[in-house]
């Protein structure tokens, strides 16, 4: 029996604890014995979605602009959950709100726009993702009762609002993921889909969704699991949050990234010693992270770690110092995590992949410029150029994509040992290598090479390696960055 009231906010809350630690064919029939297990199926769009709100719910689903329970005004959200090499939980995808229509969007004050109806306050179940397993097959783990307020609303606002005006520029063909902080733009729809129209603009442009990030979706999973029980809201208790980035009332007068640029605009032109200075810290001379000391500090305000911040957490935005050489060749190559094999191979669509979530992650670049102190060149000092905010632009996507199928072959095929006198030569992988001259490319960034992983195919022991841009790439976009000053900047190379 359907014991719930579709108008009460709580009551729908307390009757979605029924799944919990259930699948859909061990629940349904027994609260509605007229539909059996074999019942359970589903064709078309919305897959476990459609079948929660059918099966369990007892609604036809339906493409309304209007909240699942109207009544209630409460959306329904139905979000998997994977298992990592570790067996801890993790999210496996972004969490997709509503479709964007283009034409209309443009038009819609945030507070009244289908999004914000839709999503203001969420039903969100966490299901465990099972490859190969029937979806009324698949066990729900949380229900979370999911208020968007404070300052959250503001920053999806402003999010919001850059969305909007990017569709009203004409350019909702170039919009991305990682233009905003925690609600995104995302792909929707299958490679080959119809393109639609959007206005002030003839170029056609793929379909788009608002979505909440993953980063933001891995905040909602911690705060349930931080309740110690797989039932959670945060409409009635304030929330356990890391210390604070930016307050409310900065929110109230300036957008996000523009305050963080903000705090970086007192110390351009000054080296590290004199950053350190000006902030009373000190900032050992043989540090090897001593820009990013200083680059953390001016973020933050504090000597707190930027990741342990909860706008930081919410929006997955990362830090990264870049140094210039006077030539201005950039120093070093940047690497990223590294590559899980397992979560390639059990990846089969790329815009899924963590490699994905890296190239759409929103990144605050910190440029020290180098510059020769005397006549010679000897003594050179890296002073703070400049800082902005950055994402790999739509245009770098293809060979993005070409770079992780390299790397998903060589998963598939068992190719994961490098070039040497014992490894079989149809075992040696082909990744991508720094002489290759290519924007990404394939190293270790292991303690030595001792340090191994295994094989999800084989199980043998393999080389770790990791996720690398090349410097060749990031001087390209910091070149971009710069524009016009650049060559009157490096006119000093010779």
């Amino acid at each position: 029996m359907r014991d719930y009231n579709p108008k009460d906010i709580s009551s729908i809350f307390q009757f979605s604890g029924k799944l919990l630690r259930h699948t859909l064919a061990q629940v349904v029939p027994l609260i509605d014995p007229s539909i059996s297990k074999n019942d359970l199926i589903w064709k078309g769009k919305g897959g476990i979605n459609s079948m929660v709100e059918k099966f369990f719910f007892g609604y036809d689903p339906n493409p309304s602009k209007e909240p699942d329970f109207k009544e209630a005004k409460l959306e329904l959200k139905v979000t998997p959950l994977k298992k990592k090499k570790d067996q801890s939980l993790a999210i496996k995808e972004r969490l997709v709100c509503d479709i964007i229509n283009y034409i209309e969007v443009i038009h819609e004050e945030f507070e009244e726009s289908v999004f914000f109806r839709k999503s203001a306050l969420m039903l969100i179940l966490f299901y465990l993702h099972l490859k190969g397993t029937a979806l009324r097959d698949l066990e729900f783990l949380y229900s979370v009762l999911w208020e968007i307020k404070g300052k959250d609303l503001l920053i999806i606002k402003q999010d919001f609002l850059f969305i909007q005006n990017k569709i009203k520029e004409g350019k909702a063909h170039l919009l991305s993921e990682g233009d905003t902080v925690y609600l995104g733009a995302c792909r929707k729809g299958q490679k080959g889909d119809k393109l639609r129209r959007q206005p002030n603009s003839t170029i056609l442009a793929p379909n788009r969704a608002f979505s909440l990030k993953p980063a933001y979706m891995r905040t909602i999973l911690d705060f349930v699991r931080a309740q110690k029980s797989n039932m959670a809201t945060n409409t009635n208790i304030g929330l356990e949050e890391g210390p604070e980035l930016v307050s409310l009332e900065e929110l109230k007068h300036r957008g996000f990234e523009q305050i963080i640029r903000d705090r970086f605009v007192p110390y351009i032109g000054k080296d590290y010693k004199e950053i350190a200075h000006l902030l009373n810290i000190k900032v050992s001379p043989t540090c090897k992270s001593k820009n990013a000391v200083v680059a953390n500090r001016i973020l933050t305000q504090s000597e707190t770690n930027y990741e342990s911040f909860d706008e930081i957490k919410k929006s997955g935005i990362k830090l990264k110092t870049i140094r210039i050489e006077p030539n201005g060749r950039v120093k070093e190559d940047m690497s990223f995590e590294n590559i899980d094999y397992s979560e390639v191979n059990d990846t089969t669509n790329w815009e899924d992949s963590e490699w994905y979530n890296i190239i759409t992650t929103r990144y605050v670049f910190v440029i020290f410029r180098g510059v020769s102190s005397n006549d010679d060149h000897s003594s050179i000092r890296y002073l703070l150029d400049k800082m902005f905010f950055w994402t790999m632009p739509l245009r770098d996507y293809a060979e993005a994509k070409e770079y992780w199928d390299n790397i998903k072959l060589n998963v598939t095929n068992d190719t994961l040992l490098d070039a040497c006198t014992d490894s079989p030569s149809d075992k040696q992988n082909t990744f991508w290598k720094v002489r290759d001259h290519k924007h990404f490319h394939v190293r270790p960034k292991g303690k030595n090479k001792e340090d191994k992983t295994f094989s999800p195919k084989s199980g043998i022991k393999v080389p770790k390696k990791c996720y690398w841009f090349s410097k060749s790439y990031l001087e390209k976009e910091i070149k971009d960055t710069y524009g016009d000053s650049w060559e009157s900047i490096f006119e000093q190379k010779n």
